[in-house]
């Protein structure tokens, strides 16, 4: 889990458990769960403090709003999920994006295996350099007005990698460098 260390002082369990889903590959390198698809898509199952402040945020991060659900990023949908060591399944509530929002550019990660998939292809935040990450980490909480300096060397790693676009008198952070800087945040 990605972002397993933000909800750690929330947690009341955890054990590891399967879904029926399809996995993909985000251009980031994360991944992403689609409902449809018959994978046994490993995952952890999480027991969380009761909170209605927590889900409410926890709604938030993955872009659900539960009074638009079809315009939402990821949709929260209650489903059985296969926990390691127990024969029988148990309903949780999941997070799945939704397929309309589902990238062109995200690949299929066959038998729905996403750790192998970083372990072969790290995510693209893992690949940052140190001045990367802090360049990204500067024009995304910048507030658009202001002009963030950068070198030349720097200027033509990050427009390779996609992470940034030249506005002409500024640079901003692409959509991908927004979901970088997203996952660095």
């Amino acid at each position: 889990m990605v972002h397993f260390n933000k909800i750690q002082n929330f947690l009341e369990s955890s054990v590891l458990a399967r879904v029926k889903a399809t996995a993909y590959r985000l251009k980031v390198g994360f991944p992403a769960i689609v409902k449809a698809g018959s994978d046994l898509v490993p995952g952890q199952l999480v027991e969380l403090k009761s909170s209605e402040l927590l889900l409410s945020l926890m709604d938030e991060f993955h872009g659900y709003n539960r009074h638009d659900p079809d315009q939402s990023l990821y949709s929260r949908e209650e489903v059985d999920v296969y926990p390691e060591g127990s024969s029988a399944p148990v309903r949780a509530w999941i997070y799945f994006l939704n397929p309309l929002k589902l990238p062109v550019n995200a690949a299929v990660i066959p038998g729905g295996d996403w750790k192998r998939s970083l372990e072969e292809h790290p995510s693209l935040t893992s690949k940052l350099s140190e001045k990367q990450v802090t360049y990204i980490q500067k024009l995304g909480k910048s507030t658009g007005r202001e002009i963030v300096p950068i070198d030349l060397t720097l200027y033509r790693e990050l427009m390779n990698l996609e992470l940034i676009v030249d506005k002409g008198r500024r640079l901003a952070l692409s959509k991908l460098g927004q979901e970088v800087y997203k996952h660095l945040a």
